[in-house]
């Protein structure tokens, strides 16, 4: 090489590029899915298979049908744990999911979906419960990672949901922090049910509304509406390990 030659320099770093890259290096805190017509199991598997990342709502929604379906069905591949991986992901993260998931730890969404390393970005709170800290953190996803679905991920015997329901039946007050949860989940009570089916209709009514509020969000609403993005509710049984979206 000609020792005379000069290499360009290139331009500095916008400010958007320069927090893509610095949260990208950072840890963020039917049968199978059932996705309705057009998603079939078989093409399912198949992209499973593919390395490519899924960069549409119908593809990310397929991606984590068939993770369910190896999960539920004693056949999880843990993928996407190599050391290759592990070094290419050391320059950055491209998730294809946002999960919004309860903090149960019978619900992992990464064991539940059977997806590794660099795969989901994965926001947790008890009873899917929204605050600013979890809006911001989706809103990273979509808005800086380009990710095209946010799964909001409920599950079969909420406690957060069990909470709030006895405390909205008795008026007793729940401790500390953990009032604000039963605040929050407590429009979507189903007065029309009792006991157990109470709590569990309400489990489906609470995460249909954490959808909606989701979808409505002004810096999410364009993407939706463009079908750039998707936001999907979606329930876990314990029973049988499956994960149904909810209409």
């Amino acid at each position: 090489m000609n020792s005379n030659t000069r290499t360009p320099v290139a331009p500095p770093p916008s400010r958007r590029a320069l927090l893509r890259t610095a949260v990208a290096g950072t840890a963020v805190a039917g049968a199978g899915l059932a996705l309705g017509p057009g998603f079939p199991a078989s093409a399912a598997s198949r992209e499973a298979d593919g390395g490519d990342r899924p960069t549409t709502p119908a593809q990310a929604l397929r991606r984590l049908a068939a993770g369910n379906e190896r999960w539920r069905t004693h056949r999880q591949e843990h993928p996407h744990e190599s050391a290759y991986l592990r070094r290419q992901l050391v320059a950055g993260q491209q998730p294809f999911a946002v999960v919004l998931g309860c903090i149960d730890s019978r619900v992992p969404p990464e064991l539940v979906f059977d997806q590794g390393l660099g795969d989901l970005m994965t926001v947790r709170s008890a009873g899917e419960v929204l605050d600013e800290a979890v809006l911001g953190s989706i809103a990273y996803g979509v808005l800086e990672l380009h990710i095209p679905l946010v799964l909001v991920l409920a599950h079969q015997s909420c406690g957060a949901v069990a909470a709030a329901v006895h405390a909205d039946e008795t008026g007793e007050p729940l401790p500390a922090h953990i009032q604000y949860l039963a605040d929050q989940i407590r429009p979507s009570i189903d007065r029309g049910q009792h006991g157990e089916a109470r709590i569990d209709a309400t489990v489906n009514a609470h995460v249909r509304s954490v959808r909606g509020r989701l979808a409505a969000e002004p810096d999410l609403a364009g993407k939706v509406a463009s079908g750039e993005l998707a936001v999907v509710a979606a329930r876990y049984e314990l029973r049988d390990q499956r994960v149904r979206t909810l209409s």
